[in-house]
């Protein structure tokens, strides 16, 4: 058993080298003075003496294989930079997005769970009757919804015509509210990116709760506790939806990892001040070690969401338990 753990903790450590890798040399293989990226296009307006002391404090200077020991001795001591568009470390400004993109995409991707989960496993258990069809109908079709339409079409019902929303932004600027009244706010300013990415999200979880509970629903042991006299409602909960989970479980932790980036056209069409929002912007600041940054976190969040399944498996399922 150590051995296997040992393995796998290797693969992981190999995963992130390569991607830290990646993320350190593709800037540099873009070709151009590395000066141009950071600075921009106030780079004209540097004289040689300036440009050469930039190049000290940014260590250009050093050679490759030097910068890349620091770069890695930086991330492991998290400190990820300097954000050139935001004027301050971006340790301080991931700090205060990261909570906000915590609470939208954890919420969002909950809710799509349960219902996924649940409209599926209903869906399975009515397989071919009117009431199944006309659920997978309903979730393909959403499905096909690309998500800056959805939010812009709950924008102009529910915060345009209706008037019961706000358009954008994380709470009420220029008013200070306390205690339930500023939870209330933030509340009323998450609703629709969170029912917007609930629903370009759900019909994913639908399709894969409704599909393992086609393949559970014709194993032997549910026929066997049928024929026990068991009830409907046993056999469904108890023996068909806990051994359908595995696929579902596995769905739910890579969506985990991909929580800090998925949310980036949500963000944008709310003006959601998220880490997917932060993306955007440093894009087009052309924030290069703010947009390095942003990888940095998405890439250690895929690779722990992973790891977490490799130790939720045997939980749901003991024969993929490894003995040794």
């Amino acid at each position: 058993m150590a051995r296997v753990l040992t393995a796998k903790v290797g693969q992981y450590a190999l995963v992130l080298l390569i991607a830290l890798s990646l993320n350190f040399l593709l800037p540099r293989f873009m070709g151009g003075d590395p000066l141009q990226f950071i600075i921009g296009e106030d780079i004209g307006r540097l004289t040689p003496e300036e440009r050469e002391k930039v190049r000290r404090e940014y260590g250009l200077d050093l050679p490759l294989y030097s910068q890349f020991g620091n770069y890695l001795g930086d991330v492991v001591h998290g400190d990820l930079g300097w954000s050139i568009s935001k004027k301050a470390p971006i340790g301080d400004v991931l700090k205060q997005r990261i909570p906000i993109t915590l609470l939208l995409t954890g919420s969002a991707l909950v809710l799509s769970t349960i219902i996924g989960v649940a409209l599926g496993a209903l869906a399975a258990w009515r397989r071919g009757r009117r009431s199944d069809l006309s659920i997978l109908t309903l979730f393909m079709f959403l499905e096909s919804m690309p998500a800056f339409w959805v939010g812009m079409l709950l924008v102009a019902i529910l915060a345009v015509n209706l008037r019961v929303l706000p358009i954008f932004g994380y709470e009420t600027p220029y008013v200070r509210y306390e205690g339930l009244s500023k939870i209330g706010d933030i509340i009323k300013h998450l609703v629709l990116p969170v029912t917007t990415l609930t629903i370009v999200s759900v019909s994913a979880m639908f399709l894969i709760a409704r599909y393992s509970m086609l393949t559970v629903l014709g194993e032997d042991y549910i026929t066997v506790a049928r024929a026990k006299g068991l009830s409907e409602r046993w056999v469904l909960f108890r023996h068909a939806l806990r051994n359908a989970l595995l696929p579902v479980a596995t769905v739910f932790m890579l969506r985990v990892g991909f929580v800090f980036s998925g949310a980036v056209v949500v963000e944008t069409v709310f003006s959601y001040p998220g880490l997917g929002r932060l993306i955007f912007e440093a894009v087009l600041a052309r924030d290069y070690p703010l947009l390095q940054a942003g990888f940095i976190i998405a890439t250690f969040t895929v690779v722990a969401a992973n790891m977490l399944v490799e130790l939720v498996y045997p939980l749901l399922d003991p024969r993929v338990r490894v003995h040794g």
